[in-house]
């Protein structure tokens, strides 16, 4: 028989396509403010800028088919069979099969031989079924789906079609594992699936993986598109020395597009039921989140126990803006005792600052107003002095390249309380009022740059209440007033060069350059010692820090007397051929030409003309060997003061190992200003057994130091097994040893099991490795988002 190919064109609807494209224009949204970025959530519909090209069809939108056949027999207008490689387009969905007829009055189709149904990402196959294209009603036998976007396949006896986007499956088997035999399936009674609500309901469901079923429910839900549903999470297990074994079984509410909410009920064995909430939004110019947890009662600290934060930014028009952050706990122990839901980091906090701001800016000018309060968390065994609350106003300012200048003014204006702890009184109570305009000229030409500078620090403090006390040290307290003001000039001169050379190195050719620096700072001493210290420390000495006008830092409290040069000098050795910087060399020194006079309460002024020499180094010394090198030394007592060094190695994907030490010598501790001193190895490894099998883990050891009482210890410990299938799973093992006081540690067991396109059942040891290993990889790649053209046809 002849083969005849007959395309026709059974409906244009050219009224409807010009009012589907005024609706497409008046769907133009309008701009908004830059928004915080809150990871899942998405602005109101006003936020968003819309498309002129639409994937789905809307109200009123032409619809219009095309038939396609090797033969054709009937009334095209009326009905009408389609034999031979039949097929039926519309732009919402294409149906495919070997024998098609179609019935235009009713809108049912009936399909036998090979039937291919598909709509957006979504495909039905099967060996016959019927469906009305009017209303997308209709029943499939035996059919097989691939479901969206997200590469969700099932298999079923049957299949009822309800709408577009609404079906259920009887007998199915479902999986989101694209291998042959996948790895992990739902086996139910039946699937009802909603592709537009992202929901699919298994009845009667068990989650089988390798063949074992491992969690059965008379109802079972889950997401079928790569997108945010309500709905249980996979529950997550821990277990710690503090906590015990820890079972939480959260439950996700997709509230709206721009804000949800996650309940997180805990049960811990050895303190009791946890109840959280956490809950996210983002609208038109604010994000925020808020946090909170509660204990009715925890059974070993027989108390009441509870944690919240609520964080939130806010952009308003005309440049004003306002911001929150609120946290406060229970108790000093909270973070230490609950810390393996939290994490190392938390476990060691010790300030929970609270903080509202409110303010106005521009690209030249930022006011603000801003309260800032302190919840201390005490160690009985190392108590800290809790720093003091603010209520501050400040402005900053610059204005650059005014006729070759650059302008910059600081200004705050803060009052001072500090809550009475520890049984006495730790400092003043008072105001500071503080101003500092400068102005510099930049000199810049090729090569070489000059850059002088001039500005006058003025700072006033009223209202200081001493409590009588002798805070700074002086011998008595006669010489402390309620008033007190400093103005203080400061001089500063920038200057450096650049030159290069071609040159080779390891065999690679390279351009070497050679940057000298020289910085002149000149500051009149003036007498500070009977001025109040509230926000003011001592900056450990550094490379950044040697080309700062203060060596003090964090507030105006003190301003050290100057008249000194930092000299430095660096040479780099960067690879021609790929830009790669192979190695950099850095040395430096400060000359002072007058002795230090101002100094903090309790520190020990500089004895010597010259600072301690500092040095610096790194190497590629090849494209998986890297290594750096910090080192300060005195050479006056020729000793190291600081070092730091640390090798890297990372030979092939998924292969690491990073080496580092840092060491501070003890004698630098003489007052409170410093920090503790350190002596630290720090081991951190990726490394693969076999193909499927990788260790991870990291060890700190402190060498102990007479300062820091001799003993040495081991700050924290992990390591981990990872196990990668050829095929949509992976797992994880990690045990984990962390100190969280000075006389307490705590261990944590972590275990997960990650299904590829479901999710992961255990708890997450994910953010702790990242945290501690540098340079780890993911042994599972992040999966690609589909799109609704999967499997176009």
């Amino acid at each position: 028989m002849r083969m005849v190919r007959w395309l026709i064109l059974l409906a244009v609807g050219v009224a409807a396509a010009a009012q589907a494209q005024a609706a497409a224009m008046s769907d133009a949204g309008t701009g908004a403010a830059s928004q915080v970025e809150v990871p899942g959530l998405q602005p109101p519909i006003e936020m968003r800028s819309s498309s002129r090209l639409r994937e789905h069809l809307l109200p009123g939108d032409a619809i219009s088919t095309f038939i396609q056949a090797d033969q054709i027999d009937g009334n095209p207008d009326k009905a009408f069979t389609l034999t031979g490689h039949a097929q039926i387009r519309r732009p919402d969905a294409v149906l495919k099969g070997d024998s098609i007829h179609y019935d235009r009055a009713t809108g049912e189709v009936t399909v036998n031989g090979d039937l291919r149904v598909q709509r957006d990402a979504t495909l039905i196959t099967g060996p016959s079924g019927h469906i009305n294209l009017d209303n997308y009603q209709g029943a499939i036998k035996a059919p097989d789906f691939w479901l969206g976007a997200t590469g969700g396949t099932a298999q079923a006896q049957h299949a009822d079609i309800f709408s577009k986007s609404e079906f259920r499956l009887t007998q199915v088997r479902y999986s989101s594992c694209s291998c042959a035999s996948p790895s992990w399936y739902i086996k139910a009674h039946s699937l009802d699936v909603d592709m537009d609500e992202n929901e699919g309901v298994a009845h009667d469901g068990v989650l089988y993986f390798k063949g074992v079923p491992i969690l059965a429910s008379p109802y079972l839900t889950f997401p079928v598109k790569d997108e945010r549903k309500s709905g249980f999470l996979a529950p997550t297990y821990s277990t710690s020395s503090s906590t015990g074994l820890s079972v939480s079984v959260p439950y996700y509410l997709n509230l709206a597009p721009n804000y949800d909410l996650t309940l997180d009920p805990q049960i811990m064995s050895k303190r009791g039921m946890m109840l959280g909430a956490t809950g996210r939004y983002i609208g038109n110019g604010y994000t925020g989140l808020a946090q909170a947890n509660y204990m009715p009662r925890d059974r070993l600290a027989d108390r009441d126990r509870w944690m919240y934060r609520w964080t939130h930014y806010q952009q308003f028009d005309g440049g004003f803006y306002a911001n929150w952050d609120i946290q406060r706990v229970s108790d000093n122990n909270y973070f230490r005792d609950i810390s393996n839901t939290i994490g190392l980091n938390s476990a060691a906090t010790v300030y929970l600052p609270q903080t509202l701001t409110a303010g106005w800016a521009n690209s030249d000018w930022n006011a603000s107003v801003q309260s800032l309060h302190y919840q201390t968390l005490q160690d009985p065994n190392a108590p800290v002095a809790p720093p003091f609350n603010e209520l501050a106003a400040r402005l900053n300012g610059h204005r650059y390249d005014w006729n070759g200048f650059d302008l910059n003014m600081d200004a705050s204006a803060i009052h001072f309380t500090r809550p009475l702890e520890l049984g006495t009184r730790l400092g003043p109570d008072g105001n500071r009022f503080e101003i500092y305009p400068s102005v510099s000229y930049p000199i810049v030409h090729p090569g070489w740059y000059v850059t002088p500078k001039i500005g006058v620090n003025y700072t006033q403090y009223g209202n200081t209440n001493w409590h009588n006390t002798d805070f700074n040290q002086l011998g008595s307290t006669a010489s402390y007033g309620p008033s007190a003001s400093r103005t203080v000039p400061i001089v500063s001169l920038d200057s450096g060069m650049t030159f290069d050379r071609t040159t080779s190195l390891f065999g690679r050719s390279t351009t070497q350059t050679l940057e000298p620096r020289l910085y002149y700072l000149y500051i009149p001493y003036r007498n500070q010692s009977n001025l109040p210290v509230y926000d003011t420390y001592l900056a450990p000495f550094s490379f950044d820090q040697a080309f700062e006008e203060n060596r003090y830092v964090g507030g105006w409290d003190r301003i050290n007397n100057a008249n000194q040069l930092t000299a430095a000098l660096t040479t780099r050795w960067i690879d021609n051929a790929t830009g790669l910087e192979r190695l950099s060399l850095s040395g430096g020194i400060q000359q002072y030409f007058v002795d230090q006079m101002v100094t903090l309460p309790g520190e020990v002024a500089r004895e010597h003309q010259h600072s301690d020499l500092l040095g610096g180094a790194s190497a590629a010394l090849t494209d998986s060997l890297s290594t750096a090198l910090g080192v300060q030394y005195d050479v006056y007592d020729h000793q190291v003061s600081q070092a730091y060094t640390s090798l890297r190695w990372s030979p092939q994907r998924l292969t690491t190992v990073a080496l580092t030490y840092r060491y501070q010598n003890s004698s630098l501790i003489n007052q409170q200003y410093l920090p503790t001193p350190q002596n630290q190895i720090s081991l951190g490894v990726q490394w693969p057994f076999t193909k499927h099998w990788y260790g991870v883990g990291r060890i700190d050891y402190a060498l102990g130091q007479e300062a820091s009482g001799g003993n040495s210890r081991i700050p924290q410990a992990m390591l981990g097994v990872e196990y990668k299938s050829d095929c949509c799973w992976s797992a994880r093992v990690v045990f984990q040893r962390y100190a969280i006081s000075d006389t307490q540690a705590n261990t944590a067991l972590f275990f997960q099991l990650e299904l590829t396109g479901l999710g992961s059942l255990g708890s997450d040891p994910m953010d702790l490795i990242n945290r501690n290993i540098p340079g780890y990889q993911p042994v599972t790649p992040a999966q690609q988002p589909g799109t609704s053209f999967e499997r176009y046809e």
